[in-house]
This record gives structure tokens, C-alpha cells and sequence, in this order.
């Protein structure tokens, strides 16, 4: 009965997982209607998009480490309550300051649940191969939502108002709220003291300063304040490590990353978030700019990222039962490795097969390290510092993407320029010019366009390629999990 119970809790944390990852990525569809409904200037678009994911990363340490406080139960309720709420709220905004407000505070709402349901999960299932299967589960979750979001957001575009990209996630989190004080079991660590004041504040300020750094550099134009913002966030987090090993009870335990296997499975996640973002940027483009789909096509096009994501979480803790846990992680990395280099064969007729499974392959070899690779990290922690370690994978997670899009987006766009000599800013541009020259000049550019593009989209395939079989190899290497429980 008491394990019923376990798989049911399961099935409510859930829902908090898939819909933070579908807001996060829902919006891009729904931008351009709000926008113009709400009159919102292009700064405020960004805003409007950036609010949320801004706040996740940089609160989820403090949520983390607030759950294993408070109770991470508690914090789970409050924080889908508030993010069914504040969904309903932002559905019907009526100018673009007062969506701008809300999105930032569904980011505060967010960031309470993913540490909190992963930390849960590690209190309710404490046998190392239900554990395993129950991360696996809520990883499924987490990236299937990331890529469901935007053919969400497109299905419902096509019957309904931009709002009702919010009011999607309302009847899950209102489930959450009303069902998780019955299934769900309370925890918080023993003894925990109050939260540091000065370390949330530093951790806030160093996250937030380096997401935003690096999301405007992905803009182009000047570089000055990006440069300052990551000066800043750079020296406001040397203050924060600082800190963290001076406290007995830190906000973040870095102790942990003395341990190689743990910073192991802490970089994987974090470079392949690298890669993973930066070639779902540029395929985006790609299928859009090049092969010539609507942003909806483009969006289901792009799901076989997600999907084989999923696949590969949700059938990782089988390859344990006959591979050992470092070794099914280097096989998937390397599998992602050869699916990131069909993306560098991608070029005339054969170019839409082979990004559709170039993708696909990519995201299925990256299945047993989140999977694995997070049920690691969790239970290298005594149970009372599981949300803290928790923060630390989700961390990883978020700024892994930023920096993909970030860094992988600035060479795309490097490549793209160097190839044009000159003609061309960005793909965007050439396509725009082209409708307004002559048939001959603009077919010539718009032609030149397309291949430079394709050239960055190889590129872009072969870094990534390179990262994740430089993944693989260290895995190897530092063996995380070995001698673990389950670890086969």
C-alpha cells in the first residue's frame, strides 16, 4: 500500500515538472500575437520572454535549500498554488509592463518546484532501483514538457487567444496544490537553521547577472554591457564560493565538488545543456529560415530532440541491468556524439532526415545522464541535503542552456557572417532584404544566404559532436557511481 502510495505521489510531481519545462518554451509561439495585442515594444518582448527563465535559475538554489528548511512538501503546494494563480493572472494581462511583473513572478513560483519534487522523490523512494526508475520518470517529464511546449502553444494558437498558453498549466497546478498534502510525504532536514541572507542575495545576484550577460550577447549589437554584466556576475559569484566553504551550513555545499565523480556528472549536465541548446537554436532556424517551415511545423519538426530525450531517461535504469552505470552514460554520450555529426551531412534532399535524426539521435544519448547522472548526484547527499544537491543538478541544467544558446549562437552567427563577407548581418536580415530587391539579385542572396546558414548549422553539429564524445571520455575516466548502490 505504502508503495502505491509512492507511485501515486510520483504521478503528482509530475505535473509541477512538465509544466515548468513547457513554460519555458510555450511562450516563443504566443510572443509575436501578445505583442501585438499588447502593444509591446521589442525590449519588452524580451522581457516578457526572458522574466521567467531569469528567475528560475537564479532562485533555484535558494528554493532548493528553502525546501529542505521549511518542508519540501509545503514549499511544493505554496509554490503551485502561486503558479496557478499568477497563470490565470498573466492570461489576462492588459499591457506589457503588467505581463513582464507577472512572468517574473511565475519564475519565483517555478523555481520552488523542481528542486522541491526531485528532493521529494529521494525521501519517498529510498530503494536504489525504484529510485532510479522514479528519476528517470521525472526526467522523462521534464524534457518531454520542454518539447511539447511549443506544439502545445501551436495547437492552441490556432482556436484560441494567447492567453490560453497560461491557462494550460492551471488545472495541473491546482492538482498539485489540492493533492500533494494527501500523497505526498512532508521532509525537511534535521536541525536545518534559517536561510543566510547575504548567500541568497549573492546567489541571486551572480545567476542573474551571467544569464543576462549571456542571453544579450546573442543579440549582437554592443558588447559593453554584456562584458559588465559577466564581470559582475563573475566576481559576485567568486564572493559566493567564498562564502559557501566558509559556512557550516552552506546555501549550496560545494564540498561536494571536491569528489571528481560528482563534478563529473555536474559537468555533464551542464555541457551537454551546451550543446543540446546551441544545436536546437540553430536547427530552429534552420528548419525556418533555410528549408522554408512556419514556426508551428518548425516546432514539431524539432520534437524528435525531445522525444528521444525522453526515451532515453525513461529506458536508462534498464541499461543497468546490464551495463555499469558510468558505462551506459559513455554509450549514450557517444551516441549523441554521432547523432550531432549527422547534423554536419545535412545539405540539399537529404537535409530534413538528417536533422530530424540527427536530433533525435542526439536527445536519446542523453537520456542516462539525466537520468542517471541526477540520481547520482542525489544520492551522493545524506537525505536532509537533497533538495540543496537537488539545485546544484537543476543549476547546472539552466545554465547549460544559457550558454549554448549563448555561445553556440554567437559562433553560428560568426560562421554565417564570415561565409557572407560582408553581405549579411544575420539569416533574418537576408531574408528580409531579399523581398526587396530585384528577382535575380534578391534569389542570389537569399541562395548565398542559405548556404552560409548551412555551413554554421555543421559547425554547430561538430562542436557538439566534440563536446559530447569529450563528455563520454570523462565519465569515463572519474567513473561516477562506482561502487553505488545499483551502480551494476
Amino acid at each position: 500500500m505504502r508503495a502505491n502510495r509512492a507511485w501515486l505521489g510520483l504521478v503528482v510531481l509530475m505535473l509541477p515538472t512538465m509544466f515548468v519545462a513547457m513554460d519555458l518554451t510555450a511562450l516563443f509561439l504566443a510572443l509575436p500575437r501578445l505583442s501585438a495585442d499588447l502593444g509591446a515594444s521589442s525590449v519588452q518582448q524580451l522581457w516578457i520572454s526572458d522574466a521567467y527563465g531569469f528567475l528560475v535559475a537564479g532562485l533555484v538554489i535558494t528554493m532548493g535549500t528553502l525546501g529542505d528548511r521549511i518542508g519540501r512538501r509545503r514549499l511544493l503546494t505554496i509554490g503551485g498554488a502561486a503558479f496557478a494563480v499568477l497563470s490565470v493572472v498573466a492570461a489576462f494581462s492588459v499591457d506589457p509592463v503588467m505581463l513582464i511583473v507577472v512572468r517574473a513572478l511565475l519564475g519565483v513560483a517555478g523555481a520552488t518546484l523542481a528542486p522541491s519534487t526531485l528532493a521529494l522523490i529521494s525521501n519517498m523512494f529510498t530503494d536504489p532501483g525504484q529510485r532510479g526508475r522514479a528519476i528517470a520518470t521525472w526526467a522523462t517529464c521534464q524534457f518531454a514538457g520542454g518539447a511539447l511546449g511549443p506544439v502545445l502553444a501551436g495547437l492552441l494558437l490556432q482556436h484560441f487567444w494567447w492567453g490560453s498558453v497560461f491557462l494550460a498549466a492551471v488545472p495541473a497546478m491546482a492538482l498539485v496544490a489540492i493533492a500533494g498534502p494527501v500523497l505526498l510525504p512532508e521532509f525537511r532536514g534535521d536541525g536545518a537553521g534559517r536561510l543566510d541572507p547575504a548567500s541568497v542575495l549573492l546567489s541571486l545576484v551572480a545567476v542573474l547577472s551571467v544569464v543576462y550577460g549571456i542571453k544579450q550577447l546573442t543579440l549582437g549589437g554592443s558588447v559593453l554591457a554584456p562584458a559588465v554584466a559577466l564581470v559582475i556576475g563573475a566576481a559576485v559569484g567568486t564572493l559566493f564560493v567564498r562564502r559557501q566553504l566558509r559556512l557550516r551550513t552552506p546555501l549550496l555545499d560545494l564540498r561536494l565538488l571536491r569528489t571528481g565523480p560528482f563534478t563529473a556528472v555536474i559537468l555533464g549536465l551542464l555541457f551537454a545543456g551546451v550543446a543540446m541548446a546551441g544545436t536546437g537554436l540553430l536547427v530552429t532556424q534552420y528548419l525556418q529560415g533555410v528549408l522554408g517551415f512556419s514556426p508551428a511545423a518548425a516546432a514539431v519538426l524539432c520534437a524528435p530532440m525531445g522525444v528521444g530525450c525522453a526515451v532515453g531517461t525513461i529506458t536508462a535504469p534498464a541499461l543497468t541491468r546490464r551495463l555499469p552505470q558510468p558505462t551506459a552514460i559513455a554509450a549514450g554520450l557517444a551516441g549523441s556524439a554521432l547523432g550531432s555529426l549527422l547534423l554536419v551531412g545535412a545539405h540539399g534532399g537529404a537535409a530534413l532526415p538528417l536533422v530530424m535524426a540527427g536530433t533525435g539521435i542526439l536527445g536519446l544519448g542523453t537520456g542516462p545522464l539525466f537520468a542517471l547522472g541526477t540520481g547520482l548526484v542525489l544520492g551522493s547527499v545524506p537525505p536532509a541535503r537533497a533538495g540543496s544537491a537537488a539545485s546544484m543538478s537543476e543549476t547546472a541544467n539552466y545554465l547549460g542552456g544559457s550558454l549554448g544558446l549563448a555561445l553556440l549562437g554567437v559562433l553560428g552567427t560568426v560562421v554565417y557572417q564570415m561565409r557572407m563577407g560582408g553581405r549579411s548581418d544575420s539569416l533574418a536580415g537576408a531574408l528580409a532584404a531579399s523581398r526587396q530587391l530585384p528577382g535575380d539579385r534578391g534569389a542570389v542572396l537569399l541562395h548565398a544566404a542559405r548556404l552560409a546558414f548551412t555551413g554554421s548549422v555543421h559547425v554547430t553539429g561538430a562542436v557538439a559532436a566534440g563536446l559530447f564524445g569529450a563528455l563520454a571520455v570523462l565519465i569515463l575516466v572519474l567513473r561516477p557511481g562506482r561502487g553505488a548502490p545499483g551502480s551494476g
